[in-house]
């Protein structure tokens, strides 16, 4: 069977204050879009199954635009005789019982599809597939017996697959989310798993990945990292990303190294940068190092304006008090102070620790060849005239 999965689309998140030519927030927009995207990209797969991971909506109370979103994608996938399976996520599952989902009234109009939201372990059966759906519970505890339960159902003769939107604490994201399930990926038994919630496609272990998301909802999703959907073969154990083009580019712009600068060069410096930026990007700009009393001088409009091609730049300052004790550091010294600068510094895109190594690496050599060349000079006697 080939299985087309979509992750979290967050349908109904907005920020920044722009919008669209009819007043829709802009980046609410631009989310839409790529779900319905990727919905096109999962029916353009002609799969036998289409699943939705969770928090397709970004609040268990979405609005009337968001829901309708959500709907039309539904009546087109009927269209095409396409099944369906989702579960809720940890965004759009009530918090408190007896709130109501707001997926109950889209399984009462597509009553053929499979709906998991009601907090509790569900089983579907289709040709040759048993759909094991544990959707989004109110506490970890309640999770563990659905998994457990999801576990005990398993059929032979068959292929099992589970659907669930847990935070598995062998791949951790960047950061923390509102109502997370942590679970450990041993609970997860299975002859196939695909998981809703971390917003990267990623395998976790043998038959286990995360579908990611259609898009990159902040810098925080490792923006660099292609979004899409995922399509699963149930007879060879494939699972493949197909990645979504056109979304709004997230970028991060090179740093300004601004210590000791003067705001009339330092200006210059941040208007360059500004003015890079792709057209329709969200971007951000690291300043590191600059004296308070000359970023109060800065033109910070101008700045702004010299990217007037992005949706939006955000000017990140790290400050500098305006007289600062310079400390010089010792050889030894080094390894730590590099370590300790790495760690308050984002990273988004590169190798965390490959970075590290390298700038072992490089301060092992400088310190070797300035010893070198020490000795060569005690050994000649020193300078000659």
């Amino acid at each position: 069977m080939r299985i087309a999965a979509l992750g979290d689309a967050h349908l109904g998140r907005s920020y920044y204050p722009y919008t669209t030519d009819g007043g829709v927030n802009q980046r609410e927009h631009d989310f839409e879009q790529s779900f319905e995207a990727a919905v096109d990209l999962a029916l353009a797969e002609q799969p036998d199954l289409i699943v939705w991971l969770g928090d397709i909506f970004d609040h268990p109370r979405p609005t009337y635009r968001s829901y309708r979103v959500a709907q039309r994608a539904l009546q087109r996938i009927r269209e095409h005789g396409i099944r369906v399976a989702l579960i809720t996520g940890n965004h759009d599952t009530p918090r408190l019982p007896g709130k109501g989902s707001p997926y109950s009234s889209l399984a009462d109009t597509f009553p053929e599809m499979h709906f998991a939201h009601r907090l509790a372990y569900e089983r579907f059966d289709l040709p040759g597939l048993v759909i094991h759906a544990v959707p989004q519970t109110l506490t970890v505890e309640a999770a563990k017996t659905a998994l457990a339960e999801a576990a005990e159902q398993r059929r032979p003769g068959v292929t099992n697959l589970l659907l669930t939107h847990p935070r598995i604490t062998q791949l951790q994201p960047r950061y923390a989310d509102i109502n997370e399930i942590e679970v450990d990926a041993g609970l997860l038994q299975s002859d196939l798993v695909l998981l809703g919630h971390y917003h990267t496609f990623a395998r976790v272990g043998p038959g286990v990945w995360y579908a990611g998301a259609p898009d990159s909802f902040s810098f925080a999703d490792d923006p660099d990292q292609p979004k899409g959907i995922v399509v699963l073969d149930t007879d060879t154990g494939e699972c493949r990303l197909v990645p979504l083009a056109g979304r709004r580019p997230l970028v991060t712009l090179d740093p300004v190294y601004a210590l000791g600068v003067d705001p009339t060069d330092l200006q210059l410096r941040l208007l360059e940068r500004a003015a890079s930026v792709p057209p329709g990007a969200v971007a951000r700009l690291y300043v590191e190092g600059v004296d308070p009393d000359v970023w109060r001088l800065l033109d910070h409009l101008a700045i702004r304006d010299a990217a007037g091609a992005a949706l939006h730049l955000k000017l990140e300052p790290s400050f500098v008090a305006a007289a600062m004790h310079a400390e010089l550091p010792t050889v030894s010294g080094l390894g730590a102070q590099w370590d300790g600068y790495l760690a308050a510094q984002d990273l988004t895109g590169l190798d965390r620790d490959r970075v590290r190594r390298l700038g072992h690496e490089y301060l092992d050599r400088a310190i070797t060849g300035a010893d070198s060349i020490t000795g060569a000079d005690s050994t000649a006697g020193g300078p000659h005239c």
